[in-house]
């Protein structure tokens, strides 16, 4: 079988995507595994396909690079927008299902995408650090000197952890500078820190303004790139509107024979 893939990038989270709005693609946990290996595959933080659904512009499935269906993928969501767009979808405001639930999201004057996410109900201490949901689980740790941090081994360690080895959960590491944040991130299903993680970007944006009373945007850094969020705050707790703004690019297409 040979499958036609486009690769894509956002803030140097990539990803894999094949059109399979005719409903011909199945693949299993081992090949999309192989298919995301930096070696011997593609290379990818994970893969997801373009689905047709009735009802919306399209429906998001994305896997982790381990092969196994994932949670939200918020930096996933914006490239699979722009796919869309670069497959004839051309809208100005898209609509389309995820795991998580309903999205929108669209171009802006920058030729940023601009992701809506889920609503934040819940903002958890953990002994001092913080853990809540953005459509994928987060734990967040404020830390000093971030670019020197060793995250693969800090990260795989909070992940395995008792509390989180059955479920898992993405660690990320966040540092203030300024009027901006700096992120780095392990995810969970990758199994290493990524370049980007767009849930996990929103997830510390909302704890930094958690925090920091009077933002309702917030400037990220990452490995990748630069991103924001933006968001109503109703209280400590609640968090409305939230939308992630970032880049998403093509960066080839070719063939794979399975």
């Amino acid at each position: 079988m040979t499958i036609q893939f486009y690769k894509y990038q956002g803030t140097g989270n990539d990803f894999v995507i094949i059109d399979n709005r005719n409903g011909n693609v199945q693949l299993n946990t081992k090949q999309i595994n192989h298919i995301c290996d930096r070696r011997f595959g593609i290379g990818a933080d994970g893969l997801m396909l373009l689905n047709t659904l009735e009802g919306y512009d399209f429906e998001m499935k994305y896997y982790n690079a381990d092969g196994k269906e994932s949670s939200m993928c918020g930096n996933g969501g914006r490239c699979l927008t722009r796919f869309a767009y670069d497959m004839g979808i051309h809208k100005t405001t898209y609509h389309f299902l995820a795991i998580d639930g309903e999205h929108d999201a669209e171009m802006d004057e920058h030729g940023w995408i601009r992701l809506k996410m889920k609503d934040v109900n819940q903002v958890t201490d953990f002994h001092g650090d913080t853990v809540l949901n953005t459509g994928s689980p987060h734990y967040i740790k404020a830390v000093q000197n971030i670019m020197e941090l060793d995250v693969f081994h800090e990260g795989r360690s909070i992940r395995n952890s008792k509390d989180f080895i059955t479920e898992g959960i993405n660690v990320n590491f966040v540092e203030p500078e300024n009027k901006h944040i700096i992120v780095r991130t392990y995810e969970r299903g990758v199994e290493d820190e990524t370049y980007s993680c767009g849930t996990g970007v929103t997830a510390a944006a909302i704890v930094f303004a958690h925090n920091e009373m009077g933002f309702n945007r917030v400037e990220v850094k990452t490995k990748g790139g630069n991103l924001a969020v933006e968001f109503d705050k109703l209280n400590d707790q609640q968090f409305r509107d939230v939308w992630l703004c970032g880049p998403a690019e093509f960066v080839y297409k070719g063939e794979i024979a399975l």
